[in-house]
């Protein structure tokens, strides 16, 4: 264990108060890319390419909903994907009574499979989705499985993924939430993001505690700030500090 790793085994074991705010980075180990990766997509019926951030924004689930929906299921669910030492290690702080809330970009639902409790989902879940018209729900399988475009068994209305899309506004209690978390922090680790997405990245602004931790394999614009940067695979060192706590 390198001191780096050290050093944030002490923070974690002085701190009562943790929020973990977490990005793509957090999923890759359990095999999940960020789908905002690919540069650029060739759309057979547009003839021209697209980027990923496109293909999933309002306007193209409105006017392409087939093709939001090939794009959607083959790139942002991965129904056999399981928690990784990231999602394991922060479900035990939890436990530990350590820490207090994860705020996450991800849509993947993995932080609740691996036992964590309070998990706010700033962009929402793949495992939710709901009929536009009569509100009823419906799980991951019922989108893998449906032909083209999903459709209520009720109503036929179309079923649309408890995900926020590009040009959507993030569920204002969500926000609350996070941001009344973060605020009671005495520190915060941020792993797994480039913190490039808003307005979600802006909720760092909030924290006024005492430990700003930053764990990311690439230099973010926040390095500076932060009083403890980690440029390694957050799911191990993750692993290594939570388990010098027991």
């Amino acid at each position: 264990m390198n001191k780096e790793v050290e050093a944030l085994a002490e923070i974690l074991k002085e701190s009562s108060r943790i929020v973990f705010f977490g990005g793509a980075g957090v999923s890759t180990a359990s095999g999940i890319p960020d789908f905002r990766s690919s540069n650029g997509i060739f759309s057979q019926k547009l003839k021209r390419n697209l980027s990923p951030e496109q293909l999933v924004s309002h306007t193209f689930f409105v006017r392409y909903p087939e093709e939001f929906f090939d794009f959607y299921k083959k790139n942002l669910i991965y129904p056999d994907a399981r928690p990784n030492e990231c999602h394991l290690a922060l479900a035990k702080l939890e436990r530990m009574g350590k820490l207090s809330a994860v705020v996450t970009q991800n849509i993947d639902g993995l932080h609740q499979a691996a036992g964590s409790k309070t998990v706010y989902e700033l962009h929402g879940s793949v495992l939710r989705n709901y009929c536009l018209d009569c509100h009823t729900f419906y799980d991951d399988a019922y989108i893998i499985r449906a032909e083209g475009v999903p459709r209520c068994e009720k109503c036929g209305g179309v079923v649309k993924p408890d995900v926020v899309l590009y040009e959507e506004g993030l569920d204002q209690e969500v926000i609350e939430g996070a941001v009344n978390a973060i605020e009671a922090a005495d520190t915060l680790i941020i792993g797994g993001t480039s913190l490039v997405v808003y307005p979600a990245a802006g909720l760092i602004r909030y924290f006024k505690g005492k430990n700003l931790v930053l764990i990311n394999k690439s230099e973010t614009s926040a390095d500076h700030n932060a009083d403890l940067v980690i440029h390694e695979d957050i799911a191990e060192v993750m692993r290594q500090a939570v388990a010098e706590l027991t």
